[in-house]
């Protein structure tokens, strides 16, 4: 089951919005993006958030849901990227953009607690070295792979990705995703082209073995404001466009 607010969070402000939804209603994809940039009432630009609940037994090796995909129109987030690689791959980097190269040099200060970036891109002949800091990468969703793309040879590539608004999506216990999908100053229709985006993705990642109802609920919400059930026969119909 999706995570529902707190009906404390946010106080009178909060429950002015939730009277607002009827949770009884499945909303169709266009009225739930329409009523969350609506019931929005934070001062700072309040991120859209998805949270899927998937048919899958992320115990079992054969469906883990894992990805990343680019989003039409960014995340609304600047990002601080990291490069690990040497050489002409090094230089290549830095021409791409990348705020911070280096290699053993950078792997021995993230050894030492820097971690002053969001994204961390290296190159295969690179991992082994990386691999000496993981316990410190991992828990921080820092770690490259090559399944998100962050562990390639094309780093212009990958920057370039990166720069445009790349999210990562992943099914954690009980097989629910989280994944913001803008800003709410992006408004319904660029709001739209995200979501249309990482729903797309999500049906592509479901897993052979997955059996039954891969998509069981999603629901939508601004940081600070009421979940709104989203009608999942819509929300599907826009991953298959």
């Amino acid at each position: 089951m999706a995570v529902e607010r707190t009906p404390g969070v946010g106080g009178k402000k909060y429950r002015a919005a939730a009277t607002q939804v009827d949770r009884l209603k499945q909303y169709t994809v266009k009225e739930a993006l329409e009523l969350a940039c609506k019931l929005s009432f934070a001062k700072f630009d309040e991120t859209i958030d998805l949270a899927f609940n998937l048919g899958v037994d992320t115990k079992q090796g054969d469906q883990q849901v894992r990805g990343a995909v680019v989003l039409p129109h960014g995340t609304g987030k600047s990002v601080r990227i990291a490069v690990v690689a040497k050489g002409d791959k090094a230089k290549e980097a830095v021409a791409a953009g990348a705020d911070i190269v280096g290699s053993d040099d950078l792997i021995e200060r993230i050894q030492g607690g820097f971690l002053d970036f969001d994204k961390l891109i290296a190159t295969p002949d690179m991992m082994v070295a990386i691999s000496k800091v993981g316990k410190i990468l991992g828990p921080k969703d820092l770690m490259p792979n090559p399944k998100l793309g962050t562990v390639t040879v094309d780093l212009s590539k990958a920057i370039n990705e990166q720069r445009k608004g790349k999210v990562e999506y992943r099914a954690e216990k009980a097989g629910i995703v989280h994944v913001k999908i803008g800003k709410k100053s992006f408004g319904p229709d660029k709001l739209k082209d995200n979501f249309s985006a990482v729903m797309s993705a999500v049906l592509r990642a479901k897993p052979q073995t997955s059996k039954g109802n891969y998509v069981k609920s999603v629901t939508l919400s601004s940081t600070m404001g009421p979940g709104l059930r989203l009608d999942i026969s819509d929300a599907v119909s826009f991953g298959a466009a």
